[in-house]
This record gives C-alpha cells, structure tokens and sequence, in this order.
C-alpha cells in the first residue's frame, strides 16, 4: 500500500491498534502488529482461527480505516478462474460474431488467396479476446483499483488446492497472467491483502510462505468484555460481565459448536431489547437459542443453566 494518506494510521502499532478500535474492532497488539507489517512489507495476511472469532471482519474494519473499498472473494469447493479471476463476455462475443458473419463478403473483399483471407480473419480473433471483452473477477478488479483497495480472500480452505495454485502469483508479485493478453500488474497502490481460514484443511506451505500468519483464538473475558461494550454500550456493565463470564464457560464445555464473539454480541442485543438487567435460569433457557446453534448442545446446556447461572455472577453477589 504504502500511501501518504495512510501514514499517520500506521505510524506505530499503537496507533493501528487505536484506529481499528475507532472503527467498532477491538483488539490487541497482536492483531494490530499484523496490520502493521502487513502495511510496511506489502505482504498478504493469512488470519486463521476458529469460525466467529473476527477473521473476516478485520478485512472490513481495515478498509473502513484506511477508507478503501472492500473487495472480497468468498470461496467454496469448486471456484475456478472464471469466477475469481477473470471470463470473457461470451454474449458479447457472440453478437460480434454474429456481425462478422453478416459482413464477411466486406471483410474478405479483395483479400488475394487463402493466406490472405484467415490472416484478416485471425485479426478479428484477436479483438475477440481483447480488454474489451473482458470480464475481471474480484482478483483482477482489485490488481486495477487506481488508489489501492483491500482484497479479503474469505474462508480460503474451503477452496481446492488446485486454486491456492492460481493464487501464488498474486501473493508473491501482485500479478496476473491472462493467456490471450498478458501479464496485468497491481496499479500504482498495492492492494492489502487477508485471506482467512477456519482450518477445515491444511493450507498448503507454497501459499503460507507468502503471506504473514495470524491466529486470532477466542478472546478472554477481559478482551471479550472490551468487544461487548464497543459493540453494544448500552448494555450495564453488569450484565455485561455476567453475559461474557457465562458464555466464557459455555467454551468450556464438550459442545457441537462453542458460541463465537458474534453470538456474544447478539446475545448482548436479545437481553437489551428484553431490558434485561441480570441473568437468571429462565431468562437464559428462553434466550440460549441465541449463543448455540444446535438442539443437542441446548439441550446439554440446558440441565447445567443454573448452576451456570451462579457462576457468572460477581463474587460480592
């Protein structure tokens, strides 16, 4: 990237750290030390971690921040080039084909002999896969934002492997190589890179190479406190540190799906519209559909509600 606009945003990491809180994403350093060299180094960042924990908002906090459009490819088994890349505009092709056929006594007029004839119909082959037909895909769009951009390449490991190759080159040397056309290089700012994972699959060691690494966990209840507030301020702080201590054990438990931050914070919602000042066992039964995805884990948790119930509350309760 490496913009004067940006400059005084990732003068330290302290700074970049203050600016995505700014932005509604509370962290600590070690997220904000992965924006920072990732701004300086011009490197992608590979965010793993468990499912909710703010992988894919990061990439949106950042180009909030940086005030940058957010251009994201979201992947799933199957994705090609056509779709991430670039395609041509076939329709488009057609009809032009369609005219060819239309004016192809003009086109050959005077043409001397059949070398003649298909040279002057290869120079219409060549304007068929031209720029002007192009389709560009997340990945090329964001190589020709003029200003920079930031390209979130979300949930990368429930790609193929065979698309983690298509990527290489993009990682390493922000290009890409179109056959009919040629090589398309990044403009004059670099875009910021995240790709994110929920480590369904191994990524492979060719892609990790190119990218700096963060993992982002669950947060602990003192992080996980600052988020709710920053997200949901008018909940009391005292049901807030309830709510956070309650779903800190709820991940302590053998469950399908543990909630994610973004659970927390839906939950922080439900209990704000219920006017709901404190956690009590029927409030939380009528509400657990909220933090867990899954009857069999409402279930389990349902039996232990009270004496979770307990525990969240402050020791001079």
């Amino acid at each position: 990237m490496n913009s004067p606009a940006h400059t005084e945003l990732v003068h330290s990491i302290e700074n970049v750290v203050d600016a995505l809180r700014m932005e509604g994403y509370v962290c600590d350093e070690h997220v904000g030390t992965a924006v920072y060299l990732a701004h300086h180094l011009n490197k992608p960042v590979l965010v793993e971690g468990p499912p909710g924990v703010g992988k894919t908002e990061l990439a949106k906090t950042a180009a909030a921040m940086f005030k940058l459009p957010l251009i994201r490819l979201q992947c799933y088994e199957g994705l090609d080039e056509a779709k991430a890349i670039y395609e041509w505009k076939y329709g488009k092709q057609l009809l032009y084909t369609q005219v060819l056929k239309e004016t192809l006594e003009d086109v050959l007029q005077g043409a001397k002999g059949l070398a003649d004839s298909v040279r002057r119909l290869h120079e219409f082959g060549d304007i068929f896969f031209s720029e002007e037909f192009l389709e560009p895909r997340p990945l090329l769009k964001a190589l020709r934002e003029e200003a920079g951009c930031v390209l979130l390449i979300d949930e990368v490991d429930k790609s193929d492997q065979e698309f983690e190759s298509l990527l290489l080159e993009l990682l390493s040397d922000f290009q890409i190589s179109i056959p009919e056309i040629g090589t398309v290089k990044a403009r004059s700012v670099l875009p910021m890179v995240f790709l994110t994972s929920n480590n369904t699959r191994e990524i492979s060691d060719a892609l990790k190479r190119r990218c700096l690494h963060l993992y982002i966990p669950f947060p602990d209840a003192s992080l996980e406190n600052r988020i709710v507030e920053a997200r949901v301020p008018e909940v009391l702080p005292s049901l807030r540190s309830q709510l956070v201590t309650f779903i800190q054990a709820l991940r302590d438990m053998d469950l399908k799906k543990v909630p994610a931050i973004s659970e927390t914070i839906d939950w922080a919602r439900t209990l704000l519209i219920l006017h709901a000042d404190r956690l009590d066992a029927d409030l939380v039964r009528d509400t657990l559909s909220v933090v867990l995805k899954f009857q069999e884990d409402i279930e389990t948790v349902g039996a232990e509600v009270p004496s979770l119930v307990r525990r969240s509350l402050p020791d001079d309760a």
